[in-house]
Formats: structure tokens, sequence, C-alpha cells
């Protein structure tokens, strides 16, 4: 696990570490077993999405949860790095409404990160594949799920229990780090 090396002298610091250790942990999960994740778990990573800030509190996320095997095949054979979805029994579309906000990317983006860290505090596994910006994908989410013309897939989630052990990586890079100027 990682630690944070700074506290908040405001938080009491277990709290603190507790959130920091969900977001240093959560990891890309691309295998599952083959059990199910309980509908009522699929509806806290769903809150979780929907807990995410918005752009003028627009709130502009649909969310679809798929458990139907013949959808997940059928996104699973069109969608070229979602090939995952053949193997998982869950997965959940993030779409955004293009007629109620125009940043709709950012507000369902945020709300994605939710459900991404949620998963890992409940132990399961997840990772996004995106539909948005990519037209051939777009289309094939679109179609698959009958979508209307303005609600516009940002991302599946394909998600499960993780099959084999995932570790996060590190991606901290201090050379991108600038303070006050460039």
């Amino acid at each position: 696990m990682i630690f944070c090396s700074c506290q908040d002298k405001k938080s009491s610091g277990k709290e603190a570490n507790i959130v920091y250790e969900n977001i240093m942990n959560r990891k890309s999960v691309r295998n599952y077993t083959p059990q199910p994740v309980k509908k009522e778990l699929l509806d806290t990573l769903v809150r979780a999405g929907m807990a995410a800030p918005t752009s003028r509190d627009i709130r502009p996320w649909e969310f679809i949860i798929i458990t139907d095997n013949e959808i997940l095949q059928s996104l699973g054979e069109k969608l070229p790095f979602a090939k995952m979805l053949k193997e998982t029994k869950q997965a959940i579309v993030v779409c955004g409404d293009s007629i109620k906000s125009d940043a709709w990317v950012q507000d369902c983006s945020a709300a994605t990160e939710n459900i991404l860290l949620a998963a890992e505090s409940l132990g399961l596994g997840a990772v996004w594949t995106a539909a948005f910006p990519y037209p051939d994908r777009i289309k094939a989410v679109s179609e698959t799920l009958k979508l209307p013309a303005n609600i516009i897939p940002l991302c599946v989630i394909p998600l499960g229990y993780p099959a084999g052990k995932n570790t996060p990586k590190n991606k901290y890079n201090p050379s991108v780090i600038h303070y006050n100027v460039w």
C-alpha cells in the first residue's frame, strides 16, 4: 500500500489516508472471475458516479448497466479495446446528454473516475474503455444500446471480481509539475 507522505493538519489523517490509498491503488483490471456482481453493488457504483461534480450542476450523465450476456458479447466484438466484455458478466456505460450541457465530456469523465475509484474500494476490478471521441466506437455502442441521438457514449466500463493479481502503476512524474509559472 502507498501512504501519503504529508497530511493536511485539518484532517484526522486516517480518513485522508484511506481516500489517498484508494486513489493510489486503483488499477485497470481486464480479467475477471465468472462471479457476477450483485445489483446492489452496481447501483452503488452508479451512485458514486452521480456524486461527481459537474459544470453548473447540470448533471448531464446517463448510465446504462449491462448484465445481458448477448449485449456484452456484441460490444466485446465491436469495440477494439473492450474484448474483456466477452468474459465479464456486467459493465457500465457512461453517456452524456449533448443537449443538456456542452461540458458533458468533462462531467461524465468525473463520474467515470468516481465509478472506477468506488470499484477499487469495493474490491472490484474495472477498466475505462473509450467510446468517445471515436466515431466507429460511438456508433457501435449507440446502435447496440439504441441510444437517442443526443446521448453520446463516453466510455464502457467492464467490471467484475479480479482474476489474478493486478498492481497499480506508479505514474508520478515530477518533471510535469510547475509552481507559479512554467
